[in-house]
């Protein structure tokens, strides 16, 4: 099936892997909201783990900027109950290859101490992408996660698209991350182009596929389609992160949003723009709103 990202109100009864959590947040707002969509009855008596996926639109290498509306976007994630949310590929610093050997960070650098620290306070585990100092000089296309514990997991994207090997070695690790009892297998965009990416991490226990990307509008249905045929098959939930924006010479089709485990379009972003979707399984049930953020 093609996904489609209109807004859509009927209730999705399926067998969700998530067992029941709730995880209530007290803080400021930073960003002022505006609900745009929500998908399916929510009912408050059951909730599982909530994901979030940050629609973001990064500021070509302007880290310091970048970085503050990363903890903006966790705190308004951590706000609305979010439990692990998931940023863009590159989100940090764009998708900058040309900027990437500059820009490229170690997984404990001082700099990042505001982001391990805040998914600390807000018990918020959050995925982020940076351009990662590899083994021998090397630089690889990063996913960084700091867990509620304040642990930083380190991630390289496996399967480079054609070019960014000239500036990024691939990574050669699949990663999983640890929720509660709920095990998350991460993909940095083109590896989820390659079947035995996700063939591997389904098989490693994965419970959800969180695809942190750049897609732009002429490939959204070509991807969509991918990633809705990847759960379809693997009977494995697709969170899906894209860019907000423009960033390293593309437009970004925005769409951010999650697939279910038979491949349906549960909900997200109806474009570009910055924004985050929340999605949950309650009572079996998959729902997924989406909050344009200004």
């Amino acid at each position: 099936m093609t996904a489609e990202p209109e807004h859509r109100s009927e209730n999705l009864s399926l067998s969700c892997p998530f067992s029941t959590h709730s995880n209530p947040h007290e803080s400021s707002n930073p960003y002022d909201a505006r609900p745009t969509e929500l998908n399916g009855l929510m009912d408050n008596s059951m909730t599982s783990p909530t994901l979030a996926a940050a629609q973001f639109c990064s500021i070509r290498g302007q880290l310091k900027h970048n970085l503050a509306g990363h903890l903006a976007f966790m705190q308004r994630a951590a706000d609305l109950g979010a439990d692990y949310l998931l940023f863009p590929e590159l989100s940090l610093t764009g998708y900058e290859p040309d900027l990437a050997h500059e820009l490229a960070l170690s997984p404990n650098d001082a700099c990042l101490e505001p982001i391990r620290a805040l998914a600390m306070h807000l018990q918020l585990m959050t995925t982020v992408g940076i351009p990662l100092k590899g083994p021998g000089g090397s630089i690889e296309i990063g996913a960084l996660t700091f867990t509620a514990h304040g642990d930083v997991i380190a991630c390289a994207k496996q399967y480079l698209h054609p070019g960014e090997d000239a500036v990024f070695s691939p990574g050669s690790e699949d990663c999983y991350l640890q929720l509660s009892q709920h095990r998350i297998g991460l993909c940095v965009c083109a590896d989820f182009s390659h079947p035995e990416h996700v063939q591997r991490l389904s098989e490693g226990g994965a419970e959800v596929y969180a695809a942190s990307v750049l897609i732009s509008p002429g490939g959204y249905a070509h991807d969509s389609e991918v990633l809705a045929g990847h759960a379809r098959r693997h009977r494995l939930p697709v969170l899906m992160a894209n860019h907000g924006g423009p960033t390293g010479g593309w437009q970004s089709a925005g769409r951010s949003g999650l697939w279910d485990e038979e491949g349906r379009w549960v909900g997200g972003m109806g474009g570009a723009g910055n924004g985050l979707v929340l999605a949950t399984c309650q009572h079996g049930d998959w729902q997924a709103r989406a909050l344009t953020l200004e």
